[in-house]
């Protein structure tokens, strides 16, 4: 694998004081999976301000030379007390942040890290994101549905080095490897396998237990990042969202099951000339159903699908014919 990172200083403000931020209250705990590996497994379902934003998994690695984060958490105050669990675990430093992707729920808590001069990392994709509106939109409306764990001292933590190519390193007698996975959940997808723990973290590729959220997701280009995923063979995943998995080939498939039943769904209903609304009613969801954030999320996925299939034909319509 190769070495490719740009690596710039940041341009993100200094973080506000921590006590700017409400605190939170929501249990938190760290789950060791192997001799190194550690995780905080978020509540489950969609992110409230009954759960303060803890929706999501953040793990790190314990090194003799300093700790690796991957993601960071919804919130700065849940990133912050994330640093202070890892900080009753080891007394190694945290020196490294990667971020699976820039959904807020992974993201906000970058600020808690930042203000200890930790360095960041994330996909050269990220930069396309960072470009659009998207991120000020979703800021904006967090503010409101989070208040008062995010608020307007809550800011975008801008990248310290942009990978462009699976990576690998060293630290503290460990070796990780840092991979590409999107375009899948997000173009921007990273993974990271610890190779002597035979621990992989996905960010959410995988959605243990619970529907997955698909947003503006390839969904067929998940599907290939999942089964690359089982080519690894790790002995334990952590997800994004969801308990650990020490059988990969079993959790990974209800995520690849529903991706794959929504795309063949909406594609044969696109093919029979449905709209989406009449393509909804029709498909019989009852396997899914019963799985927590459903009704928060599966009819968004859904369309999301219906999309895709739509922007494929058309794009395939308008393709020079071969001659």
């Amino acid at each position: 694998m190769a070495w490719l990172a740009i690596c710039v200083a940041s341009t993100a403000a200094v973080a506000a004081p921590l006590e700017e931020f409400e605190p939170v209250t929501v249990p938190m705990q760290v789950v060791r999976v192997a001799a190194h590996s550690y995780y905080v497994q978020g509540q489950a379902g969609v992110v409230s301000s009954a759960n303060e934003g803890f929706n999501s998994n953040a793990g790190f690695v314990v090194t003799t030379d300093g700790v690796v984060v991957f993601d960071a958490l919804g919130t700065p105050a849940l990133g912050h007390r994330l640093a202070e669990l890892i900080a009753q675990t080891t007394s190694q430093p945290v020196r490294r942040v990667i971020a699976s992707h820039y959904h807020a729920d992974h993201i906000y808590g970058l600020q808690a890290f930042e203000r200890r001069g930790v360095e960041v990392w994330a996909h050269e994709r990220v930069r396309d994101y960072l470009a659009t509106d998207a991120p000020a939109a979703r800021l904006k409306e967090r503010r409101e549905s989070l208040f008062p764990w995010v608020n307007e001292k809550t800011h975008i933590v801008v990248p310290d080095c942009y990978l462009g190519e699976d990576t690998v390193f060293k630290m503290g007698g460990l070796t990780f490897h840092v991979m590409h996975a999107g375009p899948a959940h997000t173009a921007e997808d990273l993974m990271m396998m610890v190779e002597e723990d035979g621990v992989l973290f996905v960010g959410d590729l995988m959605f243990t237990g619970r529907i997955p959220f698909v947003a503006d997701a390839d969904v067929s280009s998940w599907i290939q990042a999942i089964d690359r995923v089982l080519k690894f063979k790790p002995r334990i995943v952590v997800g994004g969202h969801g308990p650990d998995s020490t059988n990969a080939v079993a959790d990974l498939a209800m995520t690849r099951d529903y991706l794959v039943y929504l795309r063949e769904q909406m594609s044969a209903a696109f093919e029979d000339g449905l709209d989406f609304d009449s393509a909804y009613q029709r498909i019989d969801w009852s396997r899914f159903a019963a799985l927590p954030a459903f009704d928060a999320a599966n009819r968004r996925n859904a369309y999301q699908t219906y999309l895709n299939v739509e922007r494929e034909a058309l794009s395939a319509a308008k393709a020079p014919k071969p001659r």
